[in-house]
């Protein structure tokens, strides 16, 4: 079994960016007119796997995705938790990132998933925009009222550890896929 970073604690702390953005991005919730940007992000995730597992739509329209998602805000289904999934989008109106962040945590969550989940589009990582999105989705935390968050990484990813720690995160425990998850 693989094991996973855990880093949270007080250092994980929600607190607000303060530092200068050089980019010019906007980190929102998605709407109708933004299918074409969308269909472009998922795609340039090709075969690899999709991180946050929330913009997988598994087989819905565009449409029916979205609709999903919206309904996930406060009504998720059975077996999930409520959650916003951002998405950053860069200075031409291109998705570079989402960040999925769970408003409460269930077992699974405290495990293996965290309060945020983030990914980086495969043609935009190394351009600073995963520490960006980190930053962003801890304030949107804060705004819908988490004051600690939890955010994991896997083992061999050592540059969303980084950003993690970069972000205020400090490393609390390995775990392996069984251990209570």
């Amino acid at each position: 079994a693989q094991g996973r970073k855990r880093l949270g604690g007080n250092g994980g702390s929600v607190k607000k960016v303060k530092e200068k953005i050089d980019m010019d991005v906007y980190f929102r919730l998605l709407e109708p007119k933004d299918k074409e940007a969308f269909l472009k992000f998922e795609a340039d995730w090709g075969e690899e796997k999709k991180i946050p597992g929330a913009f997988n739509r598994q087989g819905k329209t565009f449409g029916e995705w979205l609709e999903y998602e919206n309904l996930c805000h406060e009504n998720a289904p059975d077996g999930l938790v409520n959650a916003h999934t951002y998405f950053l989008f860069d200075e031409t109106g291109n998705i570079v990132g989402a960040a999925n962040i769970r408003h409460t945590l269930n077992q699974h969550l405290l495990n293996f998933g965290g309060h945020i989940g983030y990914g980086i589009a495969p043609s935009h990582r190394g351009k600073g925009y995963g520490k960006l999105q980190c930053k962003l989705a801890l304030e949107k935390a804060k705004d819908l009222g988490l004051n600690r968050v939890l955010i994991t990484c896997n083992d061999n990813n050592e540059a969303s550890a980084r950003t993690i720690e970069a972000c205020g995160g400090v490393f609390e425990d390995k775990r392996a896929e069984g251990d209570g998850g």
